[in-house]
């Protein structure tokens, strides 16, 4: 792809909130405005390399509405919408930030399950086409088709005359950053521009800790798996790959939002990566800090992942016993429960049920490089002859 050809792509992805909005305000719905914009922008793709637009916008809007108009005539049924929508004027100017937001709300609305609500949040709001979707979440396009489908039928007579949930919407994005990557779509770059879209287009403290979250894990990207793919847990990344300009820029961000005092679950999550962040070694993590944003975390939040992640700082934080007792509390049958189990007890040397049950939660591992990461483990206890001093780094993942 050239350089230009990327960069029309991009402009693609920025443009695509204003145009569907200006269908919907001429009387388009939903479902039937999406249609026609995303068929604007595969012909923008086809064409703009030879000969790009001077109006970029205008171009879009003027072929996704004869797009729409096309479709519209073609069922007799709907003739008399037609009708209607062909006399009435053209909208004046919108704002885009106005556009994005109100298509944030749009897509994250309750009614949608959050698999519905992050395909049609790529789909209209990141300007990405049902194949590229598809191919990054490993699903036939013709499931990510009628995922879609049913997203816009569901969404397709709601009003927003009223301002959306922030949480829900922030939710849907924590949740595509968390798909990483696959396919020609980053879905973590792709999560950071949305989250950056979301942030200036409100003032809100929780929303500024998501994209501090993002910008701080993503940091750390580089380091996180080997030249032969298997991951690196976070006691033993090369720090001096971490992005040291994104870290600061998380940083700024964090602290920006804490000083308002509405602390909100990303804030705090985000706080826990930038004391990661801030460590030279592991050595040097401030764990008794990162076990304080735990707990505050923890009263944010019932989820129980907080707590199972809250016993290994306990552990690093008040020793590998102190950290079993609070594991101990929990429910066994949660992810991850046999890693961190496994960790601890190493740390506090009890090498062959920790390599028990790093065997047990690769047995359980949800993806092939976390199995085979978990595995490892197991097999590197097994073969030492003799008790050493136990590796901090077991059940940490990739970091």
């Amino acid at each position: 792809m050239s350089e230009m050809h990327a960069l029309d792509e991009d402009l693609l992805r920025r443009l695509t909130p204003a145009v569907l909005r200006v269908l919907v305000r001429r009387g388009a719905d939903f479902a039937a405005a999406e249609d026609a914009v995303q068929d604007a922008l595969i012909e923008a793709i086809r064409d703009w390399p030879d000969a790009p637009p001077r109006d970029a916008k205008g171009w879009l809007i003027t072929v996704a509405w004869r797009k729409f108009l096309d479709g519209a005539r073609s069922e007799t049924a709907r003739r008399h919408r037609e009708d209607r929508i062909d006399a009435e004027p053209s909208p004046g100017p919108i704002a885009e930030r106005d556009d994005t937001l109100w298509l944030f709300f749009l897509c994250a609305h309750p009614s949608l399950t959050p698999s519905s609500a992050v395909a049609l949040t790529l789909r209209a709001v990141g300007g990405l086409t049902t194949r590229q979707i598809a191919e990054a979440y490993l699903v036939p396009e013709a499931t990510m088709v009628q995922r879609i489908s049913r997203a816009k039928r569901t969404v397709a007579g709601v009003r927003l005359d009223e301002p959306g949930s922030l949480g829900t919407v922030a939710r849907t994005l924590y949740l595509i950053f968390n798909e990483g990557y696959s396919g020609e779509v980053d879905l973590v770059a792709e999560a950071i521009r949305l989250a950056r879209l979301l942030a200036g287009a409100v003032d809100d403290p929780e929303v500024s800790g998501l994209l501090a979250l993002m910008l701080l894990h993503h940091a750390r990207r580089a380091s996180r798996t080997a030249a032969d793919g298997r991951l690196v847990p976070l006691a033993e990344q090369d720090r001096s790959l971490w992005d040291t300009s994104l870290i600061a820029e998380g940083v700024a961000i964090l602290q920006a939002a804490l000083v308002r005092d509405r602390l909100g679950e990303f804030q705090a999550q985000a706080a826990i990566a930038a004391l990661h962040a801030d460590a030279r070694s592991t050595a040097e993590t401030d764990w008794v800090q990162i076990l304080q944003w735990y707990d505050e975390l923890a009263a944010l939040t019932e989820n129980p992942v907080v707590l199972l992640n809250r016993a290994v700082a306990v552990g690093e934080a008040d020793g590998p016993r102190a950290g079993l007792a609070a594991l101990f509390e929990l429910d066994d049958s949660l992810p991850r429960y046999a890693a961190v189990a496994a960790h601890l007890h190493e740390a506090d040397g009890d090498r062959a049920t920790a390599a028990q049950l790093y065997a047990e939660a690769a047995r359980k591992a949800s993806s092939l490089a976390e199995r085979d990461h978990l595995t490892r483990q197991a097999a590197r206890l097994n073969s030492e002859a003799s008790p050493g001093r136990a590796s901090p780094s077991g059940a940490n993942g990739s970091g």
